[in-house]
C-alpha cells in the first residue's frame, strides 16, 4: 500500500535526524520555485521557441559563431534577475549550518544556494556569478555582466579587447575535473544522498550518485525519475514543500 504523505515525511525527518553527513544533490526543480524556467519540463526553456532551439545556442561552438545570439539568449533567460532564494535554498543551508548537511552538489547554475547562506558547495556547470576574459583572464563579477545587459551590450569584451565568458559549462564543454572529484567525494563518503528536482538526464552529472555507497537514498521530484526503484524513500512532490516540513 502506498504510504501517506505524512508517513513519507516522518520518514524523512527520522533520517535527517539520525544522520550527519547529508549530500544534497539537486536540479532545476529546486530553483523553478524561485520563477527561474526548467530546462525540460514541459513549460521550461526547451518547449519554448527560439529562431535557434536552446540546446544549440547554450552549445560552445554557438557560443564562438554567434556571439550576440547566444548573449541575447543568456541575458532574456539565464541571467535572471531579481530572483531570490526560495524555503528549500534556506532549509539547506540551516541543515549544513546545524551540521547534518556536508556538501551540496548542484546541476544549477544560478547562485541560490551561496546567496541562501550556504558554504560548501560544488557546482556541476559553473555559475553566473563568476565570469572572465578569454584573453587576459581578468574576472568579472554578475553585476558587471549585468551592466552590460542593461546597457544593451551583445558583445561584452575586456578592457584589453578580449571576450568576456560566463563560468558555465556550456554544451561540447567539459566538467570541471576539480569540482567533479569534490562531488564524488563527498557524495561516496555521505550516509544519506537526497536527490531533488532533478530528472536524472544530464550526464555525466547525473552518474556521479552512482559513487554514493550507503543506503539511505532519497529522492524527491515531482515525475519519476530511473532511479525511482533504486530509492529507500520517494516523494513525488516539490522540494520546498516536502523541506519546510522539515525541523534541523
Amino acid at each position: 500500500m502506498e504510504e501517506t504523505w505524512e508517513e513519507k515525511i516522518k520518514q524523512l525527518q527520522d533520517m535527517v535526524d539520525q544522520f550527519q553527513k547529508i549530500v544534497f544533490f539537486g536540479g532545476a526543480g529546486i530553483s523553478t520555485e524561485s520563477g527561474i524556467p526548467d530546462f525540460r519540463s514541459v513549460d521550461g526553456l526547451y518547449h519554448q521557441n527560439y529562431t535557434f532551439p536552446p540546446e544549440t545556442i547554450l552549445s560552445h561552438s554557438f557560443y564562438m559563431s554567434h556571439h550576440e545570439e547566444f548573449y541575447q539568449f543568456y541575458y532574456d533567460k539565464i541571467l535572471v534577475e531579481g530572483i531570490e532564494p526560495n524555503v528549500a535554498h534556506r532549509k539547506l543551508a540551516e541543515m549544513e549550518e546545524k551540521g547534518k548537511l556536508s556538501a551540496i552538489v548542484t546541476q544549477n547554475i544560478d547562485g541560490l544556494h551561496q546567496k541562501a547562506g550556504s558554504k560548501t558547495i560544488y557546482e556541476l556547470h559553473g555559475t553566473v556569478w563568476q565570469n572572465h576574459c578569454e584573453r587576459c583572464h581578468k574576472s568579472y563579477s554578475l553585476e558587471e555582466m549585468l551592466a552590460f545587459k542593461h546597457d544593451g551590450n551583445l558583445h561584452p569584451r575586456c578592457t584589453c579587447g578580449g571576450d568576456i565568458k560566463p563560468d558555465v559549462v556550456l554544451y561540447e564543454e567539459g566538467l570541471d575535473n576539480q569540482v567533479v572529484q569534490n562531488a564524488i567525494k563527498s557524495i561516496s563518503e555521505a550516509d544519506m544522498l537526497m536527490i531533488a528536482g532533478t530528472s536524472l538526464v544530464v550526464y555525466p552529472a547525473a552518474g556521479l550518485i552512482d559513487y554514493y555507497r550507503g543506503n539511505h537514498l532519497v529522492l524527491i521530484n515531482k515525475s519519476a525519475t530511473s532511479h525511482d526503484s533504486d530509492a529507500n524513500l520517494v516523494i513525488s512532490e516539490s522540494i520546498g514543500k516536502v523541506l519546510s516540513q522539515i525541523q534541523v
